[in-house]
């Protein structure tokens, strides 16, 4: 049997390239997905926020507040439903910059960097795995829902499409999000900044209550406000199944979010990757 030998070809002569093809880049992106699966997998109580943050806002905004504001919780839950939905995934999609964090602080992108990758593969990876929890949260809070009485009078259809427009805002946000996790110094000061800024957007919204309810000089800032466009798109979408203008405004929205931050999160993240 005859040994085939392969010439060695002098790296001079080599035709090599510094940049990643788009099939590379888009293989390195699902593998990183994946290892970002894993790690919930292997540590669920990564998990908490997306699990028992709606079951416990849910229970407790609509036996709170739902007597007051709707007279009963059945009245309430068309009205919590969406704004705890709204509210849960949007906050989760604070752990995509803290997690960036944690892992460039561990020294774990440092390995990634030495590996024959393409250089974004572990950002646009982690990005993509969090889709999944913002999945679980949108189904754990509808379900929950179904649970106390709610019916949407969309259907299924308008669920489902409800579920599709919080998950692609909040996928959006998100860059917000790692932008904060590649500029901060740690982990805790990326939650810090990101709950100072979602706190007063997902409360002072009509999330909770009708906006009318409110003093007129806070009713302007609701009304402009980003968080109440997505509750009422999510709202006309899972109770009516109409598809309304604040549906555009929030996808519309989601856009100018990734058109400004994803380049100065790639271009920050290239500096240190």
């Amino acid at each position: 049997m005859t040994a085939v030998i392969t010439p060695i070809v002098p790296v001079a002569e080599r035709d090599l390239s510094n940049r990643a093809s788009l099939s590379l880049t888009v293989r390195n992106t699902l593998t990183m997905a994946w290892r970002g699966i894993l790690k919930i997998r292997r540590t669920p109580e990564q998990l908490v926020d997306v699990t028992v943050q709606p079951i416990i806002f849910t229970l407790m905004f609509t036996y709170i507040f739902g007597g007051a504001i709707a007279g009963d919780v059945a009245s309430y839950l068309p009205i919590i439903i969406p704004g705890i939905l709204v509210q849960t995934v949007i906050t989760t999609s604070v752990v995509t910059g803290t997690q960036l964090r944690e892992d460039m602080d561990k020294g774990v992108f440092d390995r990634f960097r030495s590996l024959p990758i393409a250089r974004i593969a572990p950002l646009s990876g982690a990005l993509l795995a969090d889709t999944i929890r913002y999945a679980i949260a949108t189904t754990l809070t509808f379900t929950m829902g179904f649970i106390m009485g709610y019916r949407p009078g969309g259907g299924m259809g308008g669920v489902l499409a409800a579920g599709l427009l919080v998950i692609a805002c909040s996928w959006a946000m998100s860059w917000i999000f790692a932008f904060f996790g590649v500029i901060a110094r740690t982990a805790s000061s990326v939650q810090g900044i990101s709950m100072l800024i979602l706190f007063p957007l997902t409360f002072l919204s009509n999330a909770f209550v009708p906006a009318d309810t409110m003093p007129e000089w806070l009713q302007w800032f609701v009304d402009i406000n980003p968080v109440s466009h997505l509750v009422t798109a999510v709202r006309s979408l899972a109770n009516e199944g109409i598809v309304t203008a604040d549906v555009f405004t929030a996808l519309l929205g989601a856009a100018v979010i990734v058109a400004v931050f994803a380049p100065l999160t790639v271009r920050a993240y290239m500096r240190k990757a």
